[in-house]
């Protein structure tokens, strides 16, 4: 069994997903990028239907897990709401408004990721 910061990453990065559905996000995946990446181990990619929808879902997880001590490395696009990005160094979060997220088509880029099942996981 794996133990240490690749089970802290999937846990907060599930967190994510609570916390996202909360502010109504939708289309949520969670990608497992661990053997493909360096950056990163997670992936979360949502949408949200308007500006104002986008701004709060990245918001409210950002500081949902802020709660719980735990802070980006970097955010951007929270004040504009097409596409907003959260680094936790070992997830990301992607907010998107569904024109965007066409545009740059992350589930292709990343079509080798494995999708986290979250039904599986008891958050969606």
């Amino acid at each position: 069994m794996i133990e240490g910061p690749i089970l802290d990453a999937e846990k907060n990065a599930l967190k994510a997903v609570e916390l996202g559905l909360e502010k109504k996000a939708y289309d949520l995946q969670l990608l497992n990028v661990q053997d493909l990446s360096s950056l990163t181990d997670y992936l979360l990619i949502a949408s949200g239907r308007s500006d104002r929808q986008v701004s709060a879902i990245a918001e409210s997880i950002r500081l949902g897990l802020k709660a719980q001590g735990i802070t980006p490395l970097a955010t951007e696009g929270i004040d504009e709401g097409r596409w907003a990005l959260l680094d936790y160094g070992d997830f990301m979060v992607h907010v998107f408004q569904p024109t965007v997220r066409s545009f740059y088509d992350l589930e292709g880029l990343w079509s080798e990721a494995p999708q986290v099942a979250l039904a599986d996981t008891g958050v969606a």
